[in-house]
């Protein structure tokens, strides 16, 4: 098995644990919610799993290997996204809300923007190299 499907091996499992960890979260603090929900909580654990397990399974099957750039500024991404989610779950259940949850969206965007350049860069070097 070469390094790349190691590296994307090893995303994938990474992904799918925060995955089960924060669906595991979200159940437990709307069980104690009063029942009060929000989707913001109930979903927070497919943000991991989207744009995080199925991209890098791909990855794997294409045997693609991304810049370790890349791989931190989009899970950097990822956990921004599900942070802000989280958060405002919290503060819909709470009956709350806060101007302060619309960095977390920004921040996120402006991560992904930046991986995805960082990713379209490599190729550009790849290819300017043959």
């Amino acid at each position: 098995m070469s390094t790349s499907v190691k590296t994307m091996l090893k995303q994938i499992l990474m992904q799918l644990i925060f995955t089960i960890c924060f669906a595991f979260f979200g159940s437990i603090y709307e069980r104690f919610s009063h029942e009060v929900y929000s989707y913001y909580m109930m979903y927070a654990f497919s943000i991991p799993l989207v744009m995080g397990a199925l991209p890098y399974s791909l990855m794997a099957l294409k045997q693609y290997q991304p810049d370790k750039s890349f791989l931190h500024l989009w899970n950097s991404a990822i956990i921004t996204f599900t942070i802000g989610s989280i958060l405002k779950g919290i503060l819909d259940i709470y009956g709350t809300n806060s101007s302060l949850l619309t960095v977390y969206p920004i921040v996120g965007l402006i991560l992904t923007v930046f991986a995805i350049i960082t990713l379209k860069f490599k190729r550009k070097r790849k290819s300017m190299k043959k």
